[in-house]
């Protein structure tokens, strides 16, 4: 097994040259911010993801999450470093002050939270569930609600979880059937099951706050008539007093291809007279408010995607400079290391251009959060929430099908090795095959970006971020340098390309949706490569610019460069064909008869 090590130095540049971290956190209100700060955070996880979360990844994995008699337990060593997480107070980076929280820029909790994905994806799915948790409760809960729940979920010292999805309600939240019947008291009882809830049930924390979707008797039909309910496992606990335990039980847990350490649970609530709840936020308005954990997990999972193509590049890249197979053309004498042949290199080099492309974007949008928040002018407040709903669906989908694309690759790097579990090149893959499926399919994601963010106003979002992007281009084009050049033409290219697809589905989106959503997934990659480029170009200028001020280290800029010129080479030449796909390419797919297939 080759060790994690965060990848410190991208990291830095990005939140610095990308991000903007420095400043944003100065007009944010954080005057203390510095630097200095952002070096330490990111200095303190690195250590804490090597040295406490990656050496349980692959033991995590081979022991999995046991369920004995409604009891879950993880692999060991979990527990320990979940204790160790909450004492140094990571749980809480980013969140509110007021409740225990640091209050850090999103930007470098980003930072963080991939590099607990990257050492192990299994343990980490526990916090973003937490903090979309927090976030719901934040914005929805009552002041007693708050005060309850916020300092123990922001500590860590109980978790949160998502419990919405039903056997016969995947997708579709309009099928739930759960219910809850109102008491005298104002609490109500909840009845149902539930399925795939990760971390429903675990031995982490001593309580876990259920978030979950229900109906209320005689509630609308449909969507209109979910509400949302928080359930405890212990309702009366005070201190390490638990009291009694709420009727919540977990009946199973799934037996998965990946992500094997973190316990997916099949739960029952209420078999015995009803699982005390209380209503958080409006009746019949849950949908509403369960899509502020929504969104924030879907971001989260898009960094799910950077972090495992992430491990499995350096388990690849460790592999090829080791393994000697084969003489490199042009040389002579005895077998090379396979790094030295052309193919490798290129698989390489595109596993690293993607990762940059997609962590870039991931920081850029955790920025947008940031200024969304806090930046005191109301214009920048307004054009970074118009950019975060564009971009949410494109940095969950399509950074989690690169992170199985890489992953897969990783395992090609390591040609049949790959395939044999010791060498650990194929737990990343099987660990990030969820990532595309959960929190929402790429088709929901690819759905959701054609109908409600570009076609229900007309593409003026999607034509805003066009015209930043152009600007970037020409920046481009304007740097001297063959390189650059390329560059440019490539992102003007891939501008043009998502223009035309833009204007596809602004224009035939009302009269012919099945069409438009037949080429909304190539839209969607479409929109992510072309903005991952649109990253590219500004981390390729950004390093230009420190060469020529004698600033940072020589070698990583011009690798930044080459590496930019790389995707616009091998991954934004794609662009044209995508639009193709996405405007004409898709229409066979509904012309063939269900028996046709």
């Amino acid at each position: 097994m080759i060790e994690y090590r965060a990848p410190l130095a991208d990291m830095r540049f990005v939140l610095r040259h990308l991000a903007g971290m420095e400043e944003l956190a100065k007009v944010s209100g954080r005057e203390d911010f510095s630097s200095e700060t952002a070096d330490a955070v990111l200095e303190e996880a690195g250590k804490f993801a090597a040295e406490v979360l990656a050496p349980l990844n692959h033991s995590g994995d081979r022991e999995g999450a046991r369920c004995e008699a409604g009891e879950v337990s993880t692999p060991a060593g979990f527990r320990q470093a979940y204790a160790k997480l909450v004492a140094a107070g990571w749980m809480g980076i980013e969140s509110d002050p007021e409740w225990g929280g640091q209050g850090l820029p999103r930007s470098l909790g980003a930072a963080v939270r991939e590099m607990w994905a990257a050492s192990n994806l299994a343990f980490s799915l526990a916090l973003p569930l937490n903090e979309g948790a927090i976030h719901a409760i934040s914005i929805a809960g009552t002041d007693a609600q708050k005060k309850r729940y916020l300092p123990k979920l922001v500590s860590g010292d109980w978790t949160g979880c998502m419990s919405l999805t039903e056997p016969q309600a995947g997708s579709d939240l309009s099928a739930i059937r759960t219910r809850a019947e109102p008491q005298a008291d104002g609490s109500y009882r909840v009845h149902g099951q539930k399925i795939f809830i990760t971390f429903g049930e675990h031995d982490l924390a001593p309580n876990i706050v259920h978030l979950l979707l229900a109906r209320i008797p005689g509630a609308p039909v449909g969507v209109k008539g979910i509400s949302l309910f928080l359930l405890e496992k212990y309702p009366s606990m005070e201190g390490a007093d638990r009291g009694a335990r709420n009727d919540i039980r977990c009946v199973g847990i799934e037996h998965k291809l990946g992500i094997h350490g973190a316990p997916t649970c099949s739960m029952a609530y209420g078999e015995n007279g009803g699982a005390r709840a209380e209503l958080l936020g409006e009746p019949n308005q849950g949908l509403a408010t369960m899509f502020l954990m929504m969104n924030s997990a879907r971001y989260a999972t898009g960094l799910q995607g950077v972090a495992i193509a992430e491990r499995a590049y350096q388990q690849a890249l460790a592999y090829a400079r080791l393994r000697v197979q084969g003489r490199v053309i042009g040389k002579s004498g005895d077998a090379d290391a396979i790094i030295g042949h052309a193919d490798v290199r290129r698989m390489l080099m595109a596993m690293k251009a993607r990762i940059e492309a997609m962590r870039a974007l991931c920081c850029v949008v955790a920025a947008m959060h940031d200024i969304a928040a806090s930046h005191p002018d109301e214009t920048e407040r307004l054009q970074a929430q118009r950019d975060i709903e564009l971009l949410t669906p494109v940095v969950k989908a399509w950074c989690t099908e690169g992170g199985i694309e890489v992953a897969s690759l990783g395992i090609q790097v390591h040609g049949g090795a790959g395939y044999i579990e010791e060498t650990g090149a194929a737990q990343h893959l099987r660990d990030a095959r969820i990532t595309s499926i959960y929190e929402g399919t790429t088709g929901i994601q690819a759905a959701d970006l054609v109908g409600r963010k570009v076609a229900r106003d007309q593409g003026a979002a999607l034509i805003d971020l066009i015209g930043r992007i152009s600007a970037c281009q020409r920046d481009l084009a304007k740097t001297r340098g063959e390189d650059f050049a390329l560059m440019a033409r490539m992102l003007g290219e891939g501008i043009e390309a998502v223009r035309k697809a833009g204007l596809h589905v602004t224009a035939n989106y009302a009269e012919h949706p099945r069409q438009v959503l037949a080429g909304s997934v190539a839209f969607l990659e479409l929109l992510g490569r072309v903005c991952g480029g649109w990253q590219m170009a500004r981390a390729a200028l950004a390093a230009r610019q420190c060469l020529d001020r004698g600033e940072g280290a020589v070698r990583f800029m011009r690798a930044k460069i080459i590496t930019a010129r790389f995707y616009a080479d091998q991954v934004l030449s794609a662009a044209p064909g995508l639009a193709h796909a996405a405007c004409e390419g898709a229409e066979a797919a509904l012309t063939l008869e269900d028996d046709q297939f």
